[in-house]
């Protein structure tokens, strides 16, 4: 897709002045900026970032044992997931914050939280309903099949269980362990 303009104006050099070529779906690093030439060849390109940077590879792969020849280069987008929900807390207490994983729980980021649409929500502030609901969502990238994890704090450090085990009882009430999802992706180039 050609472009000789960026938000209604004409492109400036560092965008790719005079045209700039988009190819949709493809990552950025790809839409290389400024072209002297094109040259159309059968072979993968054998430059530096397509040969030896942007490739993605197995956690069991390190420094010490990466093959760099055993993947292709990375040329899709990951899936970009928006993962969102609600957390509460009883006794008037605020949600200090949401947790999320997208690797089954070896990493965490924090989700932004909302009372209501477009206005964040502040756990301490004298204004804000610590008996209601608050809403909560975060955008990822998503490349493989994995386990999407959330757990919510409260403003007195209290933390979500981890396993449903933890704290089962006969009638099963009361289950606010952490909330896993199972992703299973489409495709994947690793």
């Amino acid at each position: 897709m050609p472009l000789k303009e960026m938000e209604a104006k004409p492109l400036n050099r560092d965008h790719g002045y005079p045209l700039r070529v988009v190819v949709p779906g493809v990552i950025g690093a790809r839409s290389v900026k400024w072209l002297e030439e094109i040259n159309i060849i059968a072979e993968e390109c054998q430059g530096f970032f397509m040969q030896k940077d942007y490739k993605m590879f197995p956690p069991s792969v390190n420094w010490d044992n990466i093959d760099w020849s055993t993947r292709r280069p990375q040329m899709d987008f990951p899936v970009q997931v928006k993962i969102s929900g609600y957390a509460a807390s009883g006794g008037g207490r605020g949600i200090e914050r949401v947790d999320v994983s997208i690797d089954g729980g070896k990493t965490w980021m924090e989700a932004s939280r909302y009372q209501k649409s477009g206005v964040p929500y502040i756990s301490d502030h004298a204004s804000s309903d610590k008996w209601a609901w608050v809403f909560f969502e975060v955008t990822v990238d998503i490349c493989h099949s994995t386990e999407i994890i959330a757990k919510a704090v409260d403003s007195s450090a209290n933390v979500q269980p981890e396993k449903v085990e933890d704290i089962w009882n006969l009638r099963g009430i009361l289950n606010t362990s952490w909330h896993r999802v199972k992703v299973q992706a489409s495709h994947s180039n690793m």
